[in-house]
């Protein structure tokens, strides 16, 4: 359970260093190579002090696999906060929880208990009524680009997550920090080939946050594959998108002022219920 909270915290943070950047008119660019540097540096410092680690082909080139969904996925996040807010972002990007946990039930077998009907219906409620607290705010009229964003985060995350529960019941526990080193460096390679190709300046400012970016990006990772060793996906995908969903809400109305409207205290109450509903 600490696994999940920390997954839920750390991810959250993701959320608002990303506004952050955005209001600072930041390269997205410049902020994933900064970000997939730290994370990768921070992998390596992970495997040294494990005595334990083991490394493989399969994790290292799965790992490579990987690195192009964090990539499209994190850039169309990145893009989607900036032309969407990070609200309805973020909505979008817990909406991939459906691809995991679906996935997970005909895959895996993990059939839902009564409890956890409820919860993943309250939780699919929840995103919806979010969705309908962000569809009448005043914003810039939303594009089909715009709008492939939003739908590229939901198709990348969804991947993205279940490939960690893939890799979770594939390889052994002792590669976990390969592999995230073999996802995050690979990460830093890709996004350092487009800049380098597309000729994009340097940012001090912007890599310096993609560096700290880094650090609750690489955690969530690491914390999402140790609550997936301790519990059920279709538990563990559910509970934390709607964690994100409530923390990152209930942060934008502190740090940014941002309101709650019916729609949206509504959803803070039904996505609480759902998590209740999934811990049973």
């Amino acid at each position: 359970m600490i696994s999940l909270i920390l997954t839920i915290f750390c991810s959250t943070s993701i959320a608002l260093i990303l506004k952050l950047n955005d209001s600072n008119k930041g390269n997205p660019i410049i902020l994933l190579n900064g970000n997939y540097l730290a994370a990768s540096v921070i992998s390596l410092i992970l495997i040294l002090i494990n005595s334990q680690f083991v490394f493989s082909w399969q994790s290292l080139l799965f790992g490579a696999f990987l690195a192009v969904f964090f990539v499209s996925s994190f850039f169309s996040f990145a893009k989607a906060v900036s032309v969407a807010g990070p609200a309805l972002a973020t909505v979008s990007s817990r909406l991939s929880v459906i691809i995991p946990v679906f996935l997970s039930i005909f895959i895996f077998n993990e059939i839902p208990g009564t409890f956890q009907y409820f919860g993943i219906a309250l939780a699919l409620l929840t995103i919806y009524l979010f969705y309908l607290s962000l569809k009448n705010i005043k914003h810039k009229k939303l594009t089909r680009l715009d709008y492939f964003y939003l739908f590229a985060v939901l198709i990348g995350i969804g991947i993205a997550d279940f490939c960690i529960k893939i890799f979770q019941t594939w390889r052994p526990p002792a590669e976990k920090e390969f592999f995230l080193f073999s996802i995050f460096f690979f990460s830093f390679l890709l996004t350092g080939v487009i800049i380098l190709f597309r000729k994009i300046p340097f940012e001090r400012k912007t890599a310096f946050g993609g560096m700290i970016l880094g650090i609750p990006n690489i955690f969530s990772t690491f914390f999402l594959i140790g609550a997936l060793s301790a519990l059920p996906a279709i538990i563990v995908y559910p509970t934390v998108n709607i964690g994100i969903i409530l923390l990152t809400s209930l942060s934008a109305a502190l740090i940014w002022k941002e309101k709650l409207n019916g729609y949206a205290k509504l959803a803070l109450i039904v996505g609480s219920v759902a998590i209740l509903f999934l811990s049973l």
